[in-house]
């Protein structure tokens, strides 16, 4: 395996991430909608607006990236001399103050330059903690060299196929380098990972999501399939069995119209289905299994004919139900996140799993994708879901907040769970142990919270607030490319708290204004509507009113973007306090014999890149 990061590497590195952080933190707990009405400028930052953004579009993350790019040669040549001894003297590492940056007696920022060239040293990609895919893939790959079938780009979305395409080659050679066939997916959703490791690698999956309405409609889209798919099998048997006759009689050209006309036949009849019925056709994992299919309207790739050179006649009949799937046959991104409530009864779930696995055994699949509703917690036991649970390894694409870590605590829990590759994402569902510490102490010692993991950041009552969770899930690469952050959104809704809080005195409300600002023809447009999904009386303030708010504010709205600009180029380090928590966890835990963090994905098109990957001893 690939060099790792040793258990007291990753803790120091760890710990100066947290102390530039204790410092920084303050911007990102404060909430952008309390912008004006708590004067977060003039509190925490001491330049000018324009001074700001000048700053961190001169040097640190923003500098060297996109259209920035070009006018940045000489904040590259300072960012190559500060990313060593120099900075390092700036900020060594005994230093917690950081008094260059952040005044002492106020805590205000005093120089961004600084400031935002901390923030680049301070993330993932520049603290060397990585371990380069190439290497892993470099290290586990053996005699395997992967097998060639499925493009996933021709039924999934560009993100999702960026993102299946990737995790799932890592999985099955981390898989076969354990030598293990069976793989859990944590949070499977809508199955596409799960079902492409069992179709294009023959492995055996259970997917576990809570939502009982995607593996129930996982189910029923198979039915509906099945018997279509049973059709293109048989015709295709019949077809081989066509060519080998015409091939012993020497008749090509008779042979090759049998073979057209039976493999337009059922694609003929297939299109003339019911438009339902042809909307819940899907990718068929292990072709009689599960089946996931979902519209996405954001999908504009068009599906591709199958031409795969390598692949035997029954295989391209089979595999031709792809070009007549629906355009957007996909889902962007279905959410991990546990809902216990839509659990359906176990008793009927567990019937359904061992009629599935009964019907499996009678066909002779190895490759199977069994989606099971279940909600996991840190105390899950893997062993009542999955009766058969042998040898395997846990996988977990985009998993929510407490559902990855959960995933960490049970793969160090189970011996039975040889290895780990888990992508999370929405740090701000995470629930922290010293965020709200409300009740008995000794109760708050025994729940399983979802930060932090480390016995580090536990001994120092570590907490980040939901605030900066929430601006850790920033996409610092997207901004820097140029996809800006909403910031007439973000201004309208900090202005609408100002009205709230003078002219109706609520500072606080159960009622959210939500996606208001879509659907607003103008500021006082989105007033009207925002104060009556508030309940609020709205005679009580004229249109004439809200135009003095909005342009008493107008002249201020650079401060809001600048603001909102720090937080973007602090997210990656709170991003990376999280992941190294995680990773610190499991170098604690002495059954592991590797664990590291990789970058799996480009960033910009999925933000949520780096996957904590573990395997035990043997």
């Amino acid at each position: 395996l690939p060099p790792q990061l040793s258990p007291a590497a990753a803790a120091e590195t760890l710990r100066r991430v947290a102390r530039f952080l204790e410092r920084a933190l303050p911007l990102c707990r404060a909430h952008t909608v309390e912008f004006y009405t708590r004067g977060l400028w003039d509190r925490l930052v001491a330049a000018r607006p324009a001074a700001v953004l000048e700053a961190l579009r001169a040097a640190g993350p923003l500098a060297l990236r996109g259209p920035l790019a070009e006018a940045s040669g000489a904040a590259a040549a300072l960012w190559e001399a500060l990313s060593t001894e120099p900075f390092l003297s700036v900020f060594p590492a005994d230093d917690d103050k950081f008094s260059s940056v952040f005044c002492d007696d106020s805590e205000k920022l005093v120089n961004v330059h600084l400031f935002s060239l901390a923030a680049k040293y301070y993330s993932l990609s520049s603290l060397g903690v990585y371990t380069p895919l190439e290497e892993m893939f470099e290290a586990l790959r053996g005699h395997n060299q992967g097998t060639a079938g499925i493009k996933t780009d021709e039924f999934m979305n560009n993100k999702k196929s960026h993102e299946v395409q990737i995790m799932s080659e890592l999985v099955v050679n981390i898989a076969n380098y354990c030598g293990i066939k069976q793989v859990i997916d944590i949070g499977s959703g809508k199955g596409y990972l799960s079902s492409f490791l069992s179709m294009q690698y023959n492995l055996q999956v259970y997917g576990i999501d809570s939502s009982n309405t995607n593996t129930s409609g996982a189910h029923e889209r198979n039915r509906k399939l099945k018997k279509h798919w049973k059709a293109y099998q048989s015709q295709g048997r019949a077809n081989l069995k066509s060519q080998r006759l015409e091939k012993a009689n020497d008749r090509p050209v008779e042979g090759q119209i049998k073979c057209k006309a039976i493999k337009e036949k059922p694609l003929n009849s297939l299109q003339s289905q019911d438009h339902e019925t042809i909307q819940d056709l899907a990718l068929s994992c292990g072709f009689t299994e599960a089946v996931i299919s979902e519209t996405n309207k954001q999908t504009e790739a068009d599906l591709v004919a199958w031409t795969q050179s390598d692949e035997s006649r029954l295989s391209e009949e089979v595999l031709a139900i792809l070009n007549v799937l629906p355009v957007d046959a996909v889902e962007v991104f279905s959410s991990s996140q546990c809902n216990c409530e839509e659990l359906c009864e176990e008793e009927k779930a567990q019937r359904k799993l061992e009629s599935l696995k009964a019907k499996a055994d009678k066909s002779g699949e190895s490759n199977l994708y069994l989606p099971v509703t279940s909600c996991i917690t840190a105390e899950t036991e893997i062993n009542d879901i999955i009766t058969d649970l042998e040898d395997c390894m846990m996988v977990g694409l985009h998993t929510c907040g407490d559902l990855a870590a959960n995933t960490l605590r049970i793969f160090t829990a189970k011996p039975e769970i040889k290895a780990v590759c888990s992508v999370g994402c929405c740090y701000h569902l995470l629930s922290e142990q010293f965020e709200n510490q409300e009740g008995n102490s000794s109760e708050l010692l025994m729940e399983v919270w979802g930060f932090p993991m480390c016995q580090y950041l536990k001994d120092k009552g570590w907490c980040c607030g939901r605030n900066a969770r929430m601006s850790a899930c920033l996409a610092l690469e997207r901004v820097a490319v140029g996809q800006m952050l909403p910031t007439e959104s973000l201004f309208y809704r900090a202005v609408l708290q100002v009205i709230i809080e003078e002219i109706y005195g609520v500072t606080k409300s159960d009622r959210h204004v939500g996606k208001v600002f879509s659907k607003s023809s103008s500021f006082i447009d989105y007033v009207r509507k925002s104060l009556q999904k508030m309940e609020l009386d709205g005679s009580k303030i004229s249109d004439s009113c809200i135009m003095d708010y909005y342009d008493k504010y107008k002249q201020r709205m650079d401060e809001l973007e600048a603001f909102n600009m720090l937080k973007v180029v602090l997210a990656p380090c709170i991003e990376a306090l999280i992941l190294l928590d995680r990773l610190c966890y499991l170098k604690e835990q002495d059954s592991i014999a590797w664990s590291g963090l990789t970058k799996l994905f480009d960033p910009v098109k999925s933000p949520r890149c780096c996957a904590v990957i573990a395997l035990k001893k043997h």
